[in-house]
């Protein structure tokens, strides 16, 4: 073939290639039709509730920081003080020289928090979810899961190439159901023990059930309830009666309720064990530093014994959808720091947004695909470091709001329950 007819083929080829940059375009003008752009937030101050923004300080009601803990003068202490005899950086992967004396101390002290008999520390949440899946799940083995389950749960699934599998939201029944119409393979349940964008509770007993008559694995990410629920704040299997042999895997993020960063695996010896041997997660990062590691102790500490904080996060709670009911504000059902608000089509959740940002408050209005198209909502969060007139504060900001809101969820505009 000439050269002529070699630059033919190549024209061909090119013309049948997509372009990366093209496609890029459309999602951009995509985005911005829908109402779906996001933008990065720059918080030049941040102290308990508050913060400050482009020069306007804020009541800042978006924060996962639950127990008030972020700026505790116990975990800054300790984190300074081992960062002068640990250095910044943990200097390698775990397996090679990275794991610190710091590290197994963080491990011990939330396996024995959990009462677990092994704990793994990761670099945060999302690696550890992706470690799970990676290193329980092979091609032909079956990963059941909630609808609204964080989407480091569902992309764990999806990489270990097993077969994923949901059912809709917190509907027991219909996970029994799918588990027996998928007999083959090997199965994990994995939930939220407190789901992120609804703040509702896994029916966990139920699950647990399944899990048992399945002879499959049930996994728990603790994210949103480690520290604020169930006895001693150890999250939501704790709350539901259950313990390892009921659910032998959980995930304790140390980044929301706990103030800090990174996340600890805690389970039976066998699969923690498995995990550090095979994840890739885990073997191919560099470890956490350890001095924040020590930080985090002092906050798996401060949760443990501070129970008054707890007690006053559901004073809280109790303040706002009380007043939110008396307002005529309808909160889907969440008896957690997490109290979502239906708003319907995404460019009203940005107006309500910036209308409540003028008035001085933070809250963030959620958009999918992080929610269910027809869902968007502001999500409301309530830590300890609120005090009682600053949720009524918001509360009489959102009251002028609140005919508009029910208009649009009235005539069909807001999703208010999950019906898939």
């Amino acid at each position: 073939m000439d050269a002529g007819g070699n630059d033919r083929v190549n024209e061909r080829i090119v013309d049948k290639r997509t372009s990366i940059h093209q496609r890029l375009q459309e999602a951009a003008e995509q985005r911005v039709e829908l109402d779906l752009v996001r933008h990065r937030r720059e918080l030049t101050q941040r102290k308990d509730a508050r913060v400050l923004s482009d020069g306007q300080r804020l009541i800042n009601f978006s924060s996962n920081d639950y127990l008030g803990l972020a700026h505790h003068p116990a975990m800054v202490s300790a984190m300074q003080v081992a960062a002068q005899n640990c250095g910044v950086g943990a200097g390698a992967s775990h397996l090679v020289c990275g794991h610190h004396a710091e590290h197994s101390a963080l491990e011990r002290a939330v396996a024995d928090w959990m009462g677990y008999p092994r704990a793994l520390l990761f670099g945060s949440g999302y690696l550890a979810n992706l470690a799970v899946a990676q290193a329980l799940l092979q091609p032909g083995d079956v990963c059941l899961q909630d609808k609204l389950n964080h989407a480091s749960l569902i992309d764990g699934a999806r990489l270990a190439k097993s077969q994923l599998v949901r059912y809709p939201h917190a509907d027991a029944a219909a996970a029994r159901r799918q588990c027996e119409a998928h007999p083959s393979g090997a199965l994990m349940i994995a939930t939220d023990g407190v789901f992120s964008m609804d703040g509702d509770v896994a029916p966990l007993a139920e699950l647990a059930a399944i899990a048992r008559a399945q002879q499959g694995l049930l996994y728990v990410d603790e994210a949103h309830a480690a520290g604020v629920i169930g006895p001693d704040g150890r999250g939501s299997v704790a709350a539901a009666g259950l313990g390892p042999d009921d659910a032998p895997l959980l995930l304790v993020t140390l980044g929301k309720a706990l103030g800090c960063y990174g996340a600890v695996l805690v389970g039976q010896y066998a699969v923690i064990e498995h995990i550090a041997q095979t994840a890739r997660p885990y073997i191919y990062t560099t470890a956490l530093p350890p001095a924040l590691a020590v930080a985090s102790l002092a906050a798996v500490k401060l949760a443990r014994q501070d129970a008054w904080r707890r007690v006053k996060l559901a004073s809280l709670i109790a303040r706002f959808r009380s007043g939110a009911q008396e307002r005529g504000l309808r909160l889907l059902d969440s008896q957690t720091p997490i109290q979502p608000l239906p708003i319907g089509d995404n460019a009203f959740a940005l107006k309500v947004a910036r209308d409540l940002e003028a008035r001085g408050f933070l809250v963030a209005a959620i958009r999918p695909p992080t929610v269910p198209a027809g869902s968007a909502r502001l999500r409301i969060t309530l830590t300890v470091s609120h005090e009682n007139q600053d949720v009524d504060a918001l509360l009489d900001a959102l009251e002028p709001l609140a005919p508009m809101i029910e208009e649009r969820v009235a005539s069909g505009h807001a999703i208010v329950a999950e019906t898939c």
